[in-house]
């Protein structure tokens, strides 16, 4: 009962801070905009380059969602989160460059699920966790800036579906509801996806022990 009320306060202090930023946005506010930018530009640029195919192509969608966002925050209603919706801007306009240069891409199950059952339980979490994550060792400690280089690098070597899917869910903290809706899929297709990012993530860790 107190996590669940811990829970809810945090959901209204976001909201309430979210309210804010809206608010200095449309009063144009540079400060606001700072760190609304820093707070997700990185993530934006890395989600529009796995659609898109390329970094500089991904570097302009994600300054387009931009100029988006800032032309649009009047009509923001607050009905879902603000990162929901700039990601849904994000999205469409990455999905606009990729029909505009004649490219596909799919956000959609590939049918193959190979190691998941062995690697998951029933609530998607790990049976048995990777070796490198059972404890904090002191060599371990001093490894992590090498570790977190090899976490990053095999992230971005994800296909972009897994890639987004475990950047919106893990590192955003988006709800699968809201993953599933910026990406136009299943909620079971994005737990499915998240499945497999984080098999491939295991897989990659394992192979530095």
């Amino acid at each position: 009962m107190a996590n669940r009320r811990r829970l809810d306060g945090d959901q209204q202090e976001q909201r309430r801070s979210e309210a804010q930023i809206v608010r200095q946005l449309r009063a144009g506010s540079k400060e606001a905009f700072t760190q609304l930018y820093r707070q997700h530009n990185t993530t934006m640029l890395r989600i529009a380059t796995g659609i898109v195919g390329s970094e500089a192509a991904g570097e302009e969608t994600t300054h387009d969602a931009w100029i988006a966002v800032l032309n649009n925050i009047d009509r923001f209603e607050g009905r879902s989160g603000l990162a929901h919706w700039i990601y849904v801007i994000l999205t469409n306009k990455a999905r606009s460059r990729v029909e505009r240069d004649g490219r596909a891409v799919s956000f959609e199950d590939d049918g193959t699920g190979e190691g998941l059952a062995a690697a998951f339980d029933g609530r998607g979490r790990w049976k048995a966790m990777p070796e490198l994550w059972e404890e904090r060792t002191p060599e371990r400690i001093v490894a992590g800036r090498r570790l977190a280089d090899h976490v990053a690098e095999a992230i971005d070597a994800l296909p972009p579906a897994q890639r987004m899917v475990l950047i919106l869910r893990v590192q955003q903290g988006l709800s699968s509801s809201d993953t599933a809706a910026i990406l136009e899929t299943s909620e079971a297709n994005v737990r499915v996806m998240l499945h497999r990012a984080r098999l491939a993530l295991r897989q990659h860790l394992e192979r530095l022990t």
